[in-house]
């Protein structure tokens, strides 16, 4: 059976391995070309194309990809609207991005031997940039009044110091959490795909054998079952997990706009 794990190690691909080279300011690092980058730049080329696509041949009566691409636009415009509120529209593009790039990488990595989101610091660098422009954001509406977020006035005086600190731990924690919802979810969900699907190669090869290996009929057949039944989950988790991203960032953008009194 297949090594489950190997799908998910990155490689340089043939003639782009450049080796060690001394940047400035960064010093010596290892470049080369690999399949995370060309997975990555695939979900990227795809996006612009079939936004491209949706906005240039834009009718009053929308065909299939042009419906499919409002019904994305009006989904996200819908979860900034309502969880932001009025200034939602403003961080539109950058929360419409992250659903878009994620949904991408999740698609593709179901036709691809590779996933982009199955890594961890693909996945980490999209919570990196979500929590400092959540930052940026406190510091430039409120100043020093953006650790207000971190002092409770619901909550008793005597206590507040207890609130606000499990509050601030809590903050640091969101692009760990963010991080590793996705990476989690697309890992483990790749990795049981791989393992039914090398059961169905191996049973379905001894029942070939003949004999007694006939009896690995049934499981091959049961793996089959598993294959088809986690795909379909598969894509249901790659539109979800890219959904979950945007209404977090949107909820965590929203605790710095409002000051986490709502809207």
């Amino acid at each position: 059976m297949a090594d489950p794990i190997e799908q998910f190690e990155i490689h340089p691909l043939p003639g782009l391995d450049f080796g060690e080279v001394t940047l400035p300011i960064v010093g010596n690092v290892h470049l080369a070309v690999t399949n995370s980058h060309v997975a990555m730049t695939i979900a990227f080329a795809l996006v612009v194309l079939f936004l491209t696509l949706v906005t240039s041949n834009a009718k009053v009566v929308p065909g299939r990809l042009q419906a499919a691409g409002e019904q994305l636009f009006g989904l996200v415009d819908g979860v900034t609207d309502s969880i932001i509120g009025h200034d939602g529209r403003k961080y539109f593009p950058f929360v419409f991005t992250l659903f878009t790039l994620i949904l991408g990488m999740n698609l593709l990595g179901m036709f691809l031997t590779f996933t982009a989101t199955s890594q961890l610091a693909v996945t980490g660098t999209f919570a990196l940039l979500t929590i400092l422009l959540v930052i940026g954001i406190g510091f430039a509406k409120h100043g020093l009044g953006f650790f207000a977020l971190f002092w409770p006035t619901s909550a008793p005086l005597l206590i507040r110091p207890v609130v606000g600190l499990i509050e601030f731990l809590s903050f640091l924690l969101r692009p760990i959490t963010l991080a590793l919802r996705l990476f989690g979810n697309m890992l483990g969900g790749h990795i049981a795909l791989k393992i039914f699907a090398g059961f169905v190669v191996s049973m379905g090869a001894l029942a070939a054998a003949g004999g007694m290996g006939l009896l690995g009929l049934p499981v091959a057949a049961l793996s089959m079952g598993m294959v088809v039944g986690l795909t379909a989950l598969e894509f249901l988790v790659a539109f979800l997990q890219a959904f979950v991203f945007a209404v977090l960032a949107s909820i965590y953008l929203n605790d710095v706009v409002n000051l986490g009194h709502g809207h």
